[in-house]
């Protein structure tokens, strides 16, 4: 089992990150452009948002303004894109992620990751990947649940480069930090907003807002 703090504080830029356990989901967004910095998340009545934070300043919204979090029934949808509307609009997890691919953000190609929370404790993650020929990968990691203190990590990125290098392999078991911890852990330059939901209570950190 990995220690996610010290994942995190030796990685300057895994991008958008998803860390989920028994009950626990953490989700954030880093940047690198003025364009996806601008950025910070707000309560909706089924989950969040992301918006400008100085909207007179935006230069492309399609793939910085979505709901992140959403509800489906009594499950919990968290992605890093507008996939969360589609996993909602179809009550499917699966259906939902077999209808979308990875970003079109050439040379990146950035994943598309996703997880839910069901009420019984289980949990699936999924990642939409660029291959070679062009086509996408979408692979599924579906879980049981997880013991206390233990949450399964992924990213878009297994860290800075250009172009930004995708995650590869499973997600992977780490040790769950409490919600300051992570966002302490975030490299400072590059982290924007962290959504957090432990057991029921929300916590939202906006580097913006002076979190």
């Amino acid at each position: 089992m990995k220690d996610l703090v010290e994942l995190l504080k030796n990685n300057p830029y895994p991008g958008r990150g998803i860390v989920v356990g028994q009950g626990v989901v953490y989700y954030w967004i880093m940047g690198r452009s003025f364009n996806s910095r601008n950025r910070i998340f707000v309560e909706t009545e089924d989950g969040i948002r992301t918006e400008a934070h100085q909207p007179e300043l935006v230069e492309d919204p399609s793939l910085i303004i979505y709901h992140p979090v959403r509800t489906m029934g009594d499950a919990l949808v968290v992605t890093n894109g507008d996939q969360t509307d589609t996993i909602v609009e179809k009550g499917s997890f699966r259906d939902g992620c077999m209808v979308r691919e990875f970003e079109p953000d050439a040379p990146n190609f950035t994943p598309r990751i996703s997880t839910v929370l069901y009420a019984d404790g289980s949990f699936e993650l999924s990642i939409l990947k660029h291959q070679e020929s062009g086509r996408c990968l979408r692979e599924f990691f579906a879980y049981e649940g997880a013991d206390e203190g233990v949450g399964y990590f992924l990213s878009t990125y297994v860290g800075d480069g250009n172009p930004l290098p995708s995650f590869v392999g499973e997600p992977i078991e780490v040790k769950l930090p409490t919600p300051d911890e992570v966002w302490a852990a975030l490299n400072e330059d590059n982290k924007i907003s962290l959504y957090t939901n432990v057991h029921g209570d929300v916590k939202i950190y906006n580097k913006h807002l002076g979190d």
